[in-house]
């Protein structure tokens, strides 16, 4: 696993629009390019991102997103999408610990989000970067698969600043 020091962490802007619209979604991120290119011309919002270099002289390709909202005394993450062929590689790790240095300078007291409670590896991400667990939100996730039920939401948040 990469320690995530190599990825660049950047808040998006209409230069890489482009990029965030032909990506689509992120699987299981909650959030499609649309809405993305829309919170990055929010006052009260960011998108971080980390571009990959493209292969054989393309364009760098967006790796993972995420959409980051500045409340009145806390930051809340929206969602966070890593493509799958970078998961596992530090990017998650590298876009939370961007997320927790945007919250400090916008002198948020908390960071807060919400996650499927099947998630296991968001989960155990959110824990690496220091987040617990909160609450839960019994049936708050509509289902993932045909037949399957709907899923909790898991409530997490950590201090901002620690």
């Amino acid at each position: 696993m990469d320690n995530g020091a190599r990825w660049r962490v950047e808040t998006l802007g209409a230069r890489q629009a482009g990029s965030v619209m032909s990506g689509g979604s992120i699987a299981g991120s909650g959030a499609v390019a649309a809405a993305l290119c829309k919170a990055m011309e929010t006052k009260d919002g960011r998108v971080l991102g980390v571009m990959a270099a493209g292969a054989c002289g393309r364009s760098p390709a967006l790796a993972g997103y995420l959409w980051l909202a500045r409340l009145t005394y806390d930051a809340e993450i929206q969602a966070l999408g890593v493509k799958p062929d970078y998961r596992g590689r530090g990017v998650g790790d590298a876009l939370v610990r961007a997320a927790c240095e945007a919250a400090e300078r916008w002198q948020s007291e908390r960071l807060l989000l919400e996650v499927r409670a099947g998630n296991a590896a968001a989960i155990a991400l959110y824990k690496r970067q220091g987040f617990g667990v909160d609450g839960r939100r019994r049936g708050y996730y509509p289902p993932l698969a045909a037949g399957s039920g709907r899923e909790d939401a898991l409530l997490m948040s950590r201090a901002v600043g620690t």
